[in-house]
C-alpha cells in the first residue's frame, strides 16, 4: 500500500472512484438531491484542477487506486475509499497522510464532514466547530459538520 501524489493520468480513476463511492454510500444517508450535489461538486474538471495544483493524493494497492485524499492549505476537501475497501483502515491511513502534510504548515486541519464520515473524524480527534446548512433543489437542505483537529 502506497499513498502518492496524483498525476494527470490519475484523473479518470480518481473521478470514477469518487463517483462510485458517492453513488453507492450516500443514498443510505441522504436524499437524491444531496447525492447529485456531491457528484457535481466532485466533477472531473474539479478533480483535474486539484491534481494539477498538486493537492490530490491516491492510495494504491496492488497497482489499483483504492482511495484518494485532497486538501487546500489546511482544509481537507475530499477523502474517499472504494466501497468494497471501506472498513479496513484505508481512510484512516489517507487521513494520517493528509494530516502529516498539513501539520508541517498549519496548527490545525479543518474539514466539512459528511454523515458517513463523521464517526471516523471524531475517532481521529476532530471536534465539531459548527453545524452548517446548504439549501439544494426541491427544498432539500444539506446539513453537515465543520470539524477541526488541532495538532
Amino acid at each position: 500500500m502506497q499513498y502518492i501524489q496524483a498525476v494527470k493520468e490519475h484523473t479518470a480513476s480518481v473521478f470514477e472512484l469518487v463517483q462510485e463511492t458517492v453513488q453507492s454510500v450516500y443514498p443510505k444517508y441522504y436524499p437524491g438531491e444531496v447525492v447529485d450535489f456531491f457528484c457535481s461538486l466532485h466533477s472531473r474538471e474539479k478533480i483535474a484542477g486539484d491534481i494539477e495544483n498538486g493537492s490530490v493524493g491516491v492510495l494504491v494497492e496492488d497497482g489499483r487506486i483504492i482511495g484518494t485524499g485532497s486538501h487546500e492549505g489546511g482544509h481537507i476537501t475530499r477523502v474517499y475509499v472504494l466501497p468494497e475497501c471501506q472498513g479496513k483502515g484505508y481512510g484512516s491511513f489517507i487521513m494520517q497522510c493528509l494530516e502529516d502534510t498539513i501539520a508541517a504548515n498549519y496548527p490545525s486541519a479543518v474539514l466539512d464532514a459528511s454523515l458517513p464520515a463523521c464517526r471516523l473524524y471524531e475517532h481521529r480527534g476532530y471536534r465539531t466547530l459548527r453545524h452548517e446548512r446548504y439549501p439544494l433543489d426541491n427544498g432539500v437542505v444539506l446539513v453537515y459538520e465543520v470539524m477541526e483537529k488541532v495538532f
